[in-house]
């Protein structure tokens, strides 16, 4: 069973790498394959049998995926009712979620009132508050379970598409959201109903109320952990501030702010001892009921319950689905063996979301949990303690293999997902697991099922437990931590088998080969340029602008990109993570080109993340130096020359921001780049009145975003590329880039970064630029 199940998740893998999907006919056809090779393997014998159930095994997974894939592709907007007003009647499907200016929550809708439109089951929809404080969220909009009636204006799935970057596309394919807008304000919204009872929806209520219990219990002015709490009660991670992943990320800590299978099997575990120590003792209990089956059945329902409560994640499924396939087999009086049990969560979880393999936690979920049954069976079962004192040690050193073999285990995977691993990871949480997991988390459930008054006071007390936590945490969270690039897949592999290797039981030999093995993925360095060439990536950042530039050994940042919202920004959501994952930990220099936030907005960011030896900028509040006409460098034989803006814009002659963008002009292997930032027609007019020649390039980023404001003949004909990159965002309100601005390029290729994702250009080379979308295409990619 074991391995056709795995064979059954490797079909399924394998179709969620594909660029499109095949015709209906071909998972048809491998349905009834499937069914045809199980029929042969019945009358098969010996290896050739277990070789045909795994290949039917592995065709059904392709072929349950393709359908799933295919059915849900099916539920799509159509192109043409982008950006048109619908008046639609739906209810909140699930918990609200504050935002800056108001609030966002998936919406199912039942009924379409706009004659001829057509709109997708379950949509996102954000319902912004004008004249809110920006930066304060709002609550209290909409409830889970209301019907409404909303005029909304929508667009199809869409999302940054960068290397390592986060596919948001792909997340939303997974819980079933086929498009996503905003709530009109010029119509307003009226509810039908306050509450629709269906199942889904009181759960969500209920979630929904608890979490609205807490954050009035604990005002997040005085409480600064509060979103923690909420985070282990209900499984809102988003209700946690930003800056405390950072602290999870550094001390290894964050799979316990999420609802894991640590959490709910400690929550059957005290139930189940609970409900069995008062059974015991209440003899007409014990006739109705075994204590031991009330332990069971009772833990297993505190399992459930606490999995629906939190979200119900990849995690928790994995750990609800363990529990009821251990439960049902005890209750039945037979013998479970864990990989058997663990091998039947995977499939369960494969058959409701083919999509969760795509998660990082999926991996790290099944992969620890495998470990860990891995660990335990090289141990066997070991000596029996003679007493109290041996217990303690083999129970100490039993703790202490469990942490070697996470830490160790969760490795190549962290490096392959995060590109990063904490060194302090391993005493961290030897003192934080017991504490969220014995102390925090139990009182913090146990103060839902209190009235007002003792949950206010149970939570209080919880917050400061917690708040002494964090504070040791913070600390630990100054100390280095290892970071590495993105190891590509064998490198991965290999540190996989290392891994095994390294974990096999005591006596067996070599186990130091297993080190070798994990070295390819700590040491792997990406290929840089040759000297005398460059490397510009344009990354996909919405509407706004983040480049990097890298030569043979030095890296520069041309612009940071947007700020999204109050806690949120390109920086630490996409140019970090890419600068991590491609090997660079210092910025040689940066470039911010002006004071418009969708190019400076990620720049705090960027510079609390990493050092950066140079600045240059034209915003005097910035410290470092003005980038002025006329400033040049070189590395390795790369050449770069700053062509605006003039000394006496620098100096505040010009007021507005786009007048005094840095324009940079690099030159390698007899190849020109240029990067012009937002500069207008009459920036243009001056740059070639002063050098007209200097502005001939092969590759242009154009100057605006595409805007009407910029692009003008004389500069489109004076540069002359051959390649011209727009960076803008999908669907973006200013209509950027503009039909008519394109037009002006001519036989140039036309790049967008909306369409095209990232896209990386080589200077010095013969090559044409590489887009992200197209070497990377995924199936759900615009769809």
């Amino acid at each position: 069973m074991r391995l056709n199940i795995l064979a059954f998740a490797a079909g399924v893998l394998a179709v969620q790498l594909l660029p499109e999907l095949p015709t209906r006919t071909f998972w048809l056809g491998g349905a009834a394959a499937a069914v045809l090779l199980t029929g042969a393997a019945l009358y098969r014998v010996g290896r050739l049998r277990r070789v045909l159930f795994a290949l039917a095994a592995l065709l059904g997974g392709v072929a349950w995926s393709l359908m799933r894939a295919d059915l849900r592709l099916a539920e799509a907007l159509p192109p043409d009712w982008e950006g048109r007003d619908m008046i639609v009647v739906g209810v909140v499907a699930e918990m609200p979620q504050s935002f800056a200016r108001g609030e966002r929550f998936v919406f199912a809708v039942e009924k379409v009132l706009t004659e001829g439109a057509s709109l997708p089951e379950r949509i996102m929809l954000s319902w912004y508050q004008p004249g809110h404080d920006a930066l304060m969220p709002l609550r209290g909009t909409v409830a889970p379970g209301e019907r409404w009636q909303m005029t909304v204006r929508l667009k199809r799935p869409h999302g940054n598409a960068n290397p390592h970057g986060f596919d948001y596309e792909a997340w939303l394919l997974e819980r079933g959201i086929r498009a996503t807008g905003h709530v009109r304000p010029q119509s307003p919204p009226q509810r039908l109903a306050a509450f629709v009872p269906e199942p889904g929806y009181v759960i969500e209520r209920l979630r929904h109320q608890v979490r609205d219990r807490f954050l009035v219990a604990l005002a997040e002015s005085d409480h600064p952990y509060t979103g923690i709490l909420v985070a282990l009660a209900v499984g809102d991670q988003r209700a946690i501030q930003g800056e405390f992943w950072r602290v999870f990320s550094r001390t290894g800590t964050t799979h316990l702010m999420s609802i894991s299978g640590l959490h709910v099997t400690m929550v059957a575990a005290l139930v189940a001892g609970f409900v069995g120590f008062i059974w015991r003792r209440v003899p007409r209990l014990m006739l109705a009921l075994p204590a031991q089956r009330a332990s069971i059945l009772s833990g297993w329902m505190a399992a459930l319950t606490y999995a629906l409560l939190s979200g119900f994640s990849v995690p928790a499924q994995r750990t609800a689905y363990m529990l009821s396939v251990a439960a049902i087999a005890l209750l039945c009086g037979r013998r479970t063996v864990p990989s058997r049990v663990l091998s039947a969560a995977l499939l369960l979880v494969l058959l409701i979301d083919p999509w969760a393999v795509l998660a990082p936690g999926f991996w790290l979920s099944f992969g620890a949990v495998s470990l860990l049954f891995y660990v335990a069976v090289g141990r066997g079962g070991g000596e029996r303690a003679s007493s109290a004192g041996s217990r303690w040690r083999m129970a100490i050193a039993a703790w202490g293999t469990t942490q070697w073999a996470v830490t160790i285990g969760s490795l190549p995977l962290l490096l392959l997902f995060f590109q990063q691993f904490s060194l302090i990871s391993p005493l961290a949480n030897a003192i934080a697991i017991p504490i969220i997991s014995f102390i925090i988390t139990p009182l913090a459930l146990l103060a839902i099922v209190l009235p007002s008054g003792w949950m206010s006071w149970l939570l209080q007390l919880d917050h400061g437990l917690l708040s002494l936590l964090m504070e040791m945490l913070i600390r630990m969270a100054e100390l280095p931590v290892i970071e590495r690039p993105a190891p590509p897949p064998v490198a991965v592999g290999l540190a996989i088998l290392g891994v095994v290797w390294i974990l096999m039981p005591r006596g067996v030999p070599a186990r130091w080969v297993g080190v070798l093995l994990l070295l390819p993925s700590l040491f792997f360095q990406p290929a840089r340029p040759d000297t005398g060439k460059a490397r510009v990536t344009v990354l996909d950042v919405g509407q706004g602008l983040a480049v990097v530039v890298q030569t043979a050994s030095n890296t520069l940042l041309y612009d940071s990109g947007p700020l999204y919202s109050a806690e949120s920004d390109a920086g630490q959501r996409i140019v970090v993570p890419y600068l991590r994952a491609i090997g660079v930990s210092t910025l040689d220099a940066m470039v911010i080109t002006h004071s418009d936030t969708d190019h400076s907005g990620g720049a705090a960011s960027v510079m609390t993340a990493m050092p950066v030896g140079r600045l240059l900028s034209s915003i005097p509040e910035l410290p470092g130096e003005a980038c002025i006409d006329g400033q040049t460098w070189e590395w390795e034989g790369v050449r770069f020359r700053m062509l605006h803006p003039q000394a006496q814009a620098a100096e505040g002659i010009r007021v507005k921001p786009n007048h005094q963008s840095c324009v940079l002009r690099i030159e390698a292997g007899g190849n020109v780049m240029l990067l012009t930032s937002d500069i207008e027609a009459a920036d243009e007019r001056t740059m070639l009145a002063n050098d007209a020649a200097a502005v001939r390039a092969d590759v242009l980023l154009v100057p605006h975003h595409g805007s009407r404001t910029s692009s003008t003949p004389e500069f489109v004909a004076a540069v002359g590329a051959r390649d011209v990159i727009n960076p803008v965002g999908y669907r973006n309100r200013f209509g950027h880039p503009r039909a008519d601005v394109v037009a002006r390029y001519g036989d140039a290729r036309i790049w967008r970064t909306d369409r095209h994702g990232a896209i990386t250009i080589e200077l010095g080379g013969d090559t044409p630029p590489v887009a992200w979308r197209e070497t990377h295409a995924r199936y759900w990619h615009g769809r």
